[in-house]
This record gives C-alpha cells, sequence and structure tokens, in this order.
C-alpha cells in the first residue's frame, strides 16, 4: 500500500473523481455493447459538452470566492445572437465579429462585477437580474428567429485538427503530434518535481514511483490519443477540444501559480481576513465576475459555431449544467475550496451520464433525475463527511484515516493555497459587505 501511494503521490482524494469518470466509462461501454468507447462517441462527448465545461472553469472561481453566477447562459446565448446578426447585416468579417462579441462578455461582466464590488450586492441578486435582462435582449434582438452563422465559425465549433504530412500510421498527425507533446511535457514536469523533491529531501528519493507515474500516464494519454485520432477519415481531436485544453492549462497556472489566485482563495476563505492581509477584495470579485462573462461569452461564440445559427433559446440552463460541474468536481458550498481540472472532470462526468444514458436508451427525464441525484449525493456526502471528520470513499477503501480533511477529489496543495489554509469559512452566497461573525479554522 505504501508503494501505491508514492505512485499516486501519497494522497488518495485527488483521484476520486477521475476513478469514478472511469469507472463510468467502462460501466457504460459493457451495458451499451461497446459503444462508449468509441472514436466518434469521444468526439461527439468532447465537442458536444466543450461549451460546459468552458463555463466551468470560470465558475469554480465565482464559487471560491463564495459567490455564484446565474446568468452565464443568458450571456452566452446574447453574445451568440450579437455576433450572428453583426455578421449577417453589418457585414462585418468574422474575426471582427467574435472580437466584437468577446468585448461585449468583457462589458457585461465589468456590469456585473461593478455592482457586486462596488455596492456590495451579492452575486446571486446581480446575476440573477442579468439572467433576466440578457434573456429577454435575446428575444428582443432577434424577434425570436434563428440566425446563421459564418461558415468560418464551424470550424471552431465542431471542427477537427488538420491532417498533414506522410501517413506513417492510420492516426491523424495533428492528434499523434499533440499526444507525444502531452506525454512528453508530464515526463518533463514530473523530472523537475523529483528533482526539487532531491534537493529538499535529507532522505534519498526513490526515482521509482516517477518512473511508474509517467509510464501509467503516458499509457492514459496514447490510449486517449489513439481513441481520438483513429476515427473515420477526415476526423480528429476535436478543435473546441484544443480551446478546452489550453483554458485549462492556464487557468490552472492562474489559480495556483500567480498571486491573483492566492487572493482568490483567501477571499473565498474569509473575506475580512484576506482584507486585513492586504487584499484588494473589490477588485477580486470584480476581475472574477468580469472573467465568467468573458468564458462565457467564448462558449456562446463555440456553441454558435457548432450549431451553425444562434436562437432565441440558446443558453438556457447552462448555468446550471455548470454549477453542477463545479460541485461534482469537488468544490465546497462554503466558497474557498475547487480547482479547475477537479471541475473540468466533474463536468466530463456529467457528459458520460448524459452520452451513456442515451446510448443505453433511457429517456431525458429520466436522465434528469439521474443528473439531480448524482449532484445531490456528492455534495452531500461531501458536507456529511466534512461534518464528521470521516475519509472520503478512497479514504475507506485504502484505509486513509486523514482523508476526510478535504472534500473528495480535492487536492489539498492546490485546493487551498498556503496563505489562506487558516482563513476560516465565509457564506456561500453572500455580498463582499457580509462578514463571517466568528471566525473558524477551517479543516478542509
Amino acid at each position: 500500500m505504501k508503494s501505491l501511494k508514492q505512485v499516486l503521490g501519497g494522497d488518495f482524494r485527488q483521484f476520486t473523481m477521475v476513478f469514478a469518470l472511469v469507472a463510468l466509462l467502462i460501466a457504460f461501454d459493457v451495458a451499451s455493447g461497446g459503444r462508449m468507447l468509441t472514436s466518434s462517441n469521444f468526439q461527439n462527448l468532447l465537442s458536444g459538452n466543450a461549451y460546459v465545461l468552458i463555463l466551468a472553469i470560470g465558475m469554480v472561481m465565482v464559487i471560491v470566492i463564495g459567490q455564484i453566477d446565474l446568468s452565464v447562459g443568458s450571456v452566452a446565448g446574447v453574445v451568440g445572437m450579437v455576433v450572428a446578426i453583426t455578421a449577417r447585416d453589418w457585414g462585418l468579417p468574422w474575426f471582427v465579429a467574435v472580437l466584437l462579441g468577446l468585448g461585449l462578455g468583457v462589458l457585461i461582466g465589468a456590469w456585473q462585477g461593478f455592482w457586486l464590488a462596488k455596492f456590495g450586492i451579492p452575486g446571486f441578486i446581480t446575476t440573477l437580474a442579468g439572467m433576466m435582462i440578457f434573456r429577454g435582449v435575446i428575444i428582443w434582438i432577434s424577434s425570436s428567429i434563428s440566425v446563421p452563422a459564418p461558415e468560418e465559425l464551424r470550424v471552431l465549433g465542431s471542427g477537427y485538427l488538420p491532417e498533414w504530412g506522410p501517413a506513417f500510421t492510420q492516426m491523424n498527425n495533428s492528434t499523434l503530434l499533440l499526444g507525444i507533446v502531452g506525454i512528453a511535457a508530464f515526463a518533463w514536469s514530473e523530472r523537475r518535481r523529483h528533482q526539487s523533491l532531491v534537493k529538499r529531501a535529507t532522505e534519498p528519493v526513490p526515482v521509482w514511483p516517477v518512473a511508474v507515474r509517467v509510464v501509467l500516464v503516458a499509457a492514459v494519454i496514447g490510449y486517449v490519443t489513439w481513441i481520438f485520432g483513429s476515427g473515420r477519415p477526415g476526423t480528429s481531436f476535436p478543435v473546441p477540444g484544443l480551446v478546452l485544453l489550453a483554458l485549462v492549462i492556464i487557468y490552472h497556472v492562474i489559480t495556483t501559480r500567480t498571486r491573483f489566485g492566492r487572493h482568490i482563495y483567501a477571499v473565498g476563505g474569509n473575506r475580512a481576513a484576506a482584507a486585513l492581509s492586504g487584499v484588494n477584495t473589490q477588485r477580486t470579485y470584480f476581475l472574477v465576475m468580469m472573467n465568467m462573462s468573458f468564458l462565457a461569452a467564448l462558449a456562446g461564440i463555440m456553441f454558435l459555431g457548432r450549431s451553425t445559427s444562434a436562437g432565441p433559446s440558446d443558453g438556457t440552463m447552462w448555468e446550471l449544467d455548470a454549477i453542477a460541474a463545479v460541485f461534482i468536481g469537488g468544490a465546497a458550498v462554503s466558497g474557498g475550496i475547487g480547482t479547475v481540472v477537479g471541475s473540468v472532470i466533474g463536468g466530463l462526468v456529467m457528459a458520460v451520464l448524459n452520452s451513456g444514458l442515451m446510448l443505453m436508451g433511457v429517456e431525458s427525464d429520466r436522465t434528469q433525475v439521474i443528473k439531480g441525484l448524482v449532484l445531490l449525493a456528492a455534495v452531500a456526502f461531501d458536507v456529511y463527511n466534512k461534518q464528521q471528520g470521516r475519509p472520503s470513499i478512497i479514504g475507506l477503501l485504502f484505509g486513509n484515516k486523514d482523508a476526510g480533511d478535504s472534500p473528495a477529489g480535492e487536492p489539498p496543495s492546490s485546493a487551498a493555497p498556503p496563505s489562506t489554509e487558516a482563513a476560516s469559512v465565509g457564506t456561500p452566497l453572500g455580498g463582499p459587505g457580509v462578514e463571517a461573525e466568528t471566525p473558524e479554522p477551517r479543516r478542509g
């Protein structure tokens, strides 16, 4: 068991949702007669859910600061409609229309962040108003009629990486190169991490766990590369997936390696303590809300390219899917805890549930019931174990008695930076003017 912990980094909690995702994929593949683990299904799974996963990246930052954004679906819908109308009626080039849409998203986020940061109106209320306002704007400017999307946007919404060079294998060369780069990047990061441990350690640090970890991850990346790159001619790794992958890397670095990222967790842990330590809490609220609307605008533009037209109902209920992905990915209801990678994995769990149940012929109404039960169970299990000081599922399986210190699937090193580990729990939906009456030490 000690060897297994060394290979997995010594903390099983961060792998809870990964194990759940793998288990779901295998179970649905068996139940559907082998239709789950196929190239076409994986490509559709990633392309069809990329916009929700992008929303989850921004939503986890909003939830970490103790707020919520109910307007992301409406913002995505109105931006998509504006891009389609300006390209069609104003004769703007597609890239100018896209830049205009992204700028509109930033302005909307600045508007909502202004009310939250300057006047202390809770994000729940501010974005609830935004949801109603922008839903009405979509219907108003479109006259309840669909508007076609520029042809060039279809590559962004549903395109594939191109084929190039000689046909060394039956795989798409772009996808093969992406897989090789991914394996090399992971091996390089593990090597640097091991070298850092060797410099700080007082005892010899074995290299074999690093080698085993690299081999295992390389096998996973290789399998995924084969799945995406060996489909029917003309398909490969989806362009929306490449955009999502780039955003995950960028925002993972922002939230874990930058001062702004540390401020986000500090404000979410305890706004009063963060302010006393010199964090500009108003600026943090403002930038997080503005970033959320920017990502919503990008998600709306990508969906516009995939659907080939903007409709008055675009974006309906997207905010609920994004919020569910974040909480299933291990974010704390009270704020202060959550990761970008965990939220994306939570979104993939929801996407696999949708796809697997559809392949099994389960009706949409029952699918909604099952998804709701999964969300409730994930949050209830986390809250209950936090209250009781009990370990997570993985902790129970492997005897890790300290696994209850943080929510299932949440690595302590990335979920709560050192500067916020001692922060107390803030209010989940309160505005910047709402303070915790009696700060308590955080257990997770």
